[in-house]
């Protein structure tokens, strides 16, 4: 299970650090999408993968931490998906704005002549 975790979020990553070194700012600003959801999902990961384990209850008594998934990883994670949308919206906008200003969604502004 952690190697097929593992080798997902390199893929993700690695396919966002591909998006990220093409011309077209969409591009860049996905291959930045997927580069924060795999940052997002190692982190989750980080609070440990359990299969058919209870989540964290108000049950009487004193919860087991070694039973349960790390609450922390799960907070972080939420408050960087909230954030992730809001810089996602913000570069958007930008996209959109410097699309109107240079007529061109290159990143260096300059289109590719074909020979």
């Amino acid at each position: 299970m952690e190697a097929a975790i593992a080798i997902t979020i390199g893929i993700v990553f690695g396919s966002g650090i591909w998006l990220v070194l093409r011309p077209r700012t969409f591009q860049v600003i996905t291959g930045l999408l997927l580069m924060s959801y795999a940052v997002n999902l190692f982190i989750f990961v980080m609070g440990r993968l359990w299969i058919d384990k209870i989540p964290l209850t108000l049950a009487p008594g004193t919860p087991d931490p070694t039973q349960h998934a790390d609450p922390l990883s799960q907070a972080l994670v939420l408050t960087a998906i909230v954030i992730g949308f809001a810089t996602t919206a913000l570069y958007l906008v930008m996209m959109i704005g410097a699309r109107g200003l240079t007529g061109t969604d290159h990143v260096d502004a300059e289109e590719e002549e074909d020979e």
